[in-house]
């Protein structure tokens, strides 16, 4: 599985990147969790950021942002 999470560095980027890597740990799935703070690359996906891509396909956008459970349901949607 692979996982980008598209953001700038800003707080909710952040955490965003923090809720992922626990979701992916407590549902021990191997995966490649990339975090892409280039601009252009992130315009490729999304308009608003923190964006959250499995698999090359946009699972979230912008905020509300999802707690640990929320991304789980996300990652086990998209394998």
């Amino acid at each position: 599985m692979n996982v980008k999470v598209l953001g700038t560095g800003c707080r909710n980027c952040e955490y965003l990147y923090q809720v992922v890597l626990k979701a992916l740990e407590e549902l021990q799935v191997d995966s490649t969790v990339e975090y892409v703070k280039d601009i252009n690359e992130i315009s490729k996906y999304v308009m608003f950021t923190p964006g959250l891509v499995i698999n090359e396909k946009v699972v979230h956008e912008g905020k509300p942002l999802p707690d640990v459970e929320k991304v789980k349901k996300l990652i086990q949607e998209n394998m």
